[in-house]
């Protein structure tokens, strides 16, 4: 009795222990439907997402990129003025430094030059050539002394082209007379010339009369 009543306690004990697996991968097959039911509803979701996410993002992107546009042209704006200040500063800078530079150096030239125009004087001066202000008084004085000859010259001149007229006078009667005297020169030899054409022909001999004798 007491056999029989082991065996049927394992039989029990079997019966059940078979029992738990089936019914466990009944509910692990029920759970892992659930868990795909879910990844493909969030994976949709994941999906519409994505897609909601990709439109906004384009939407903002044309908003952005044109708000970056904007931006973009304002610092170039303000870079543009801020470069053209900084260039007419620097232009003005140098301009000014340049100039001041020009005049020192004209002043440095200018200085330069009146030292070796003084030297040069002086070493003329040591071998006794005339200066430039040598010169110029000496050119003023000679211009004085033509002016003084031209009213001395002037003053003599006029009687003499007073006195002159009538000898122009005495020159003009003389040429009529000069024309006459011409005339008959001229006259003379054509006369002569003219004597040689009225030359006589030779006459003839006379007729001598016969002789008584004959």
């Amino acid at each position: 009795m007491a056999k029989l009543k082991k065996n049927a306690r394992s039989k029990a004990t079997s019966k059940r222990a078979s029992a738990k697996p089936a019914g466990a991968a009944a509910d692990l097959q029920a759970r892992a439907e659930q868990v795909s039911r879910s990844i493909v509803g969030s994976a949709q979701q994941i999906w519409m997402a994505g897609m909601g996410a990709f439109n906004r993002a384009q939407g903002e992107g044309s908003k952005l990129f044109e708000a970056l546009v904007k931006e973009g042209m304002n610092i170039e704006q303000s870079t543009r003025k801020l470069a053209t200040r900084r260039v007419d500063a620097v232009r003005d800078a140098v301009e000014d430094r340049v100039g001041v530079a020009r005049e020192r150096a004209v002043d440095t030239w200018d200085r330069l030059e009146k030292v070796f125009e003084d030297r040069v004087q002086r070493a003329l001066n040591r071998l006794g050539v005339p200066g430039r202000e040598d010169l110029a008084e000496l050119s003023k004085r000679v211009n004085e002394l033509n002016a003084e000859l031209r009213k001395l010259s002037g003053g003599r001149a006029a009687p003499k082209k007073a006195k002159a007229k009538p000898a122009a006078k005495k020159a003009a009667a003389k040429k009529p007379a000069a024309k006459k005297t011409a005339r008959k020169a001229s006259a003379k030899p054509t006369q002569a010339a003219k004597a040689p054409r009225k030359r006589s022909l030779p006459k003839a001999p006379k007729p001598v009369a016969p002789s008584q004798a004959g």
